[in-house]
């Protein structure tokens, strides 16, 4: 399996060499080269496959330059630290399915994809006998879950980045509270999008990439993607186990990351009828699904602070095959939207997106409600992200499918805004509570490139 950018300005490379390059030489994103393509059969043949198993069948196609065994490992050892022996369970609450995605370490989706980077990179670090700086933005999960992948591992430096005061309170914690030698949290005075931006701009300096060894955690790195699409494939599995209906799956979207991973299991042959784009008030993706508008505007603070993005990284990916892998048009329409806030699409694609996505933005009152009224039906707490692609779903114009809602965080993670919905404290896990009496350290910057490249380069590895 071979690799190429979004913008065309590579050669083929390898997996290894993908995900050691995180985001392209060019600017671009990583994407196969080809797609394998799983017949119905040979899904159905996994559906008694325990999840470290199915995760290496979907895996081991672009991961060829690895070793079988070695690859097995990998796998097994990054899912031997979640909690619930399915690793994402499905359960069935109020009329729609809930995929779990929040019993690893940090009680977040983000760990379900890193903690097997972080064991990639250090097997890929041991066998080239390199070191790595790795260099992350995050709206608030992120960045806990690659520290958690990456804290104290040989061979390894890691820089986070967090929009100061914009994540949850709980989410700073898990970030700030890991003190292990060769984690640097750095709170930026500015939006997510700042972070993000910044982060770009550090990885498209190529001599300095270079020369400091930068890797990449963000969903720009292949590997992340790859990861999640495991997890369409299990809960259709558990899902249509017991049902003959077309399954929708409803996913709170952000950076685009987890929702492309839907969109490549359904390019790998997973049957479903639709992927439900499910956005806050920062809604440029549901805008560009229900109307063509893919214009930006100021980033809103919401009660889902991951998601309050604007420029969605991963979207980058999708807009390749959009645009019918043709990189001259990619690279046009990334040009026209930095020079002007705005990309625009002929109707031939705008009905292409809408065979793929539905869309819906869900605003504070409805996620509110959402959660209130989930807890008072059936008892189970939403998290205020997972509350929005529930509300998503709830809400949906489609109708006879099984709808799976991806639960994207534990929602003792944003206990205020539970609060808000049940007028009750959240019980917090064994893994979060405490967390505000521990040592923490952490770095405050202004959103300027110049200081924060100093800050990475004088403590590179």
């Amino acid at each position: 399996m071979k690799y190429i950018s979004t913008r065309g300005g590579i050669e083929p490379i390898s997996f290894k060499d993908a995900i050691m390059m995180g985001l392209a030489t060019d600017g671009g994103l990583l994407l196969p080269e080809s797609y394998p393509s799983f017949s119905r059969a040979t899904i159905e043949s996994w559906r008694t496959l325990p999840y470290q198993e199915l995760a290496f069948n979907v895996i081991a196609p672009f991961a060829d330059d690895i070793p079988p065994a070695d690859l097995r490992a990998l796998i097994d050892r990054s899912y031997a630290t979640f909690t619930h022996p399915e690793i994402t369970p499905v359960v069935h609450k109020d009329g729609v399915h809930i995929l779990e995605l929040f019993h690893g370490p940090t009680f977040a989706f983000k760990d379900v994809a890193l903690q097997l980077l972080g064991n990639i990179f250090e097997y890929l670090l041991k066998e080239r006998g390199e070191k790595m700086n790795i260099v992350g933005a995050t709206s608030g999960d992120t960045g806990s879950a690659a520290i958690y992948g990456v804290r104290g591992k040989e061979n390894i430096n890691i820089f986070i980045l967090h929009p100061h005061g914009r994540t949850s309170k709980i989410q700073a914690l898990q970030m700030t509270t890991v003190t292990d030698a060769n984690v640097f949290n750095i709170a930026v005075n500015g939006t997510f999008d700042d972070c993000q931006n910044i982060v770009k701009q550090l990885f498209g300096d190529i001599p300095f990439k270079q020369k400091h060894s930068l890797g990449a955690v963000n969903s720009i790195n292949w590997a992340r993607v790859l990861a999640q699409v495991v997890y369409y494939f299990y809960a259709w599995l558990k899902v249509t186990a017991h049902s003959s209906r077309e399954v929708v799956f409803s996913v709170p979207t952000g950076n685009f990351g987890d929702i492309f991973a839907g969109y490549v299991a359904k390019r790998l042959g997973l049957p479903m009828a639709k992927l439900i784009l499910a956005t806050n008030e920062n809604n440029i993706l549901t805008r560009m699904v229900n109307n063509g508008d893919y214009s930006t505007g100021p980033v809103v603070p919401t009660l889902s602070p991951s998601m309050d993005i604007q420029v969605a990284s991963n979207f980058e990916r999708y807009l390749f095959y959009l645009f019918d892998e043709n990189p001259a048009r990619v690279n046009a329409s990334l040009a026209l939207f930095a020079a002007t806030g705005k990309m625009h699409f002929t109707p031939a694609e705008l009905a292409r997106v809408s065979q793929d996505f539905s869309s819906a933005s869900v605003n504070r009152e409805e996620t509110i409600r959402t959660i209130a009224d989930f807890n008072s039906s059936c008892g189970y707490l939403l998290d205020p992200h997972t509350a929005v692609g529930v509300r998503a779903a709830l809400d949906s114009t489609l109708t006879g499918a099984e709808f799976i809602c991806l639960a994207t965080a534990h929602p003792a993670k944003f206990g205020d805004a539970v609060k808000l919905a049940i007028n009750e404290e959240v019980k917090l896990p064994a893994g979060l509570d405490g967390l505000d009496l521990l040592p923490s350290r952490c770095q405050t910057m202004a959103a300027e490139l110049p200081t924060i490249r100093e800050f990475v380069a004088v403590n590179a590895i």
